[in-house]
């Protein structure tokens, strides 16, 4: 799995997730908040499923 997801969006999938996942915790939404482990897990990992079936790539390239 070669990385594909860059600096500013790897943040913002942890950000989004942590914050979907401590809403769902508290039951301020629904179960659907749990979708939140999603970008939370693609942004820990460096690379996601759908950037590689549509061929996006956020990562800089290397030289």
């Amino acid at each position: 799995m070669k990385a594909n997801v860059g600096g500013i969006d790897k943040i913002a999938r942890i950000i989004v997730g942590a914050i979907l996942i401590g809403l769902a915790a508290t039951g301020t939404v629904g179960a659907w908040g749990w979708i939140g482990v999603v970008p939370l897990i693609t942004g820990l990992m460096g690379w996601c499923p759908a950037y590689t079936l549509f061929g996006l790539n956020t990562c800089p390239l290397k030289k």
